[in-house]
């Protein structure tokens, strides 16, 4: 399963169900670097350094990240979901179904109503 790091606004429900079909999550409150508003970038970098793909609600900001530094364990970006067991399913079969997240941007997006 996948190496995840859940950025800050990431809703940390669906860090704990992703965790209970198998994916190793550690989330930024977890690894100490919530509270400090600590950049994008700095979050993608922590990310790679521990060989973790981003999770995050942040699409734009982490799509740009993603262009501007391609090198990286993969970036997941997702719409707002309230139902966060929706979520984290989706999330699930988007990145079981790839190979490897080394480089990818894998876009996760709330279904149509």
């Amino acid at each position: 399963m996948a190496r995840l790091y859940a950025d800050e606004q990431f809703p940390r429900k669906a860090s704990e169900l992703l965790r209970t079909l198998g994916h190793d999550v550690l989330t930024v409150q977890e690894a100490g670097n919530a509270g400090f508003g600590v950049p994008d970038s700095e979050v993608l970098g922590y990310a790679v350094n521990d060989n973790r793909a981003v999770l995050t609600i942040n699409r734009y900001d982490f799509i740009r990240l993603h262009r501007l530094q391609p090198s990286h364990a993969g970036i997941i970006v997702c719409t707002e979901d309230h139902n966060l067991e929706r979520l984290a399913t989706r999330i699930n079969e988007a990145i079981s179904a790839e190979k490897t997240l080394s480089g990818k941007l894998i876009r996760v997006n709330r279904p149509s109503q």
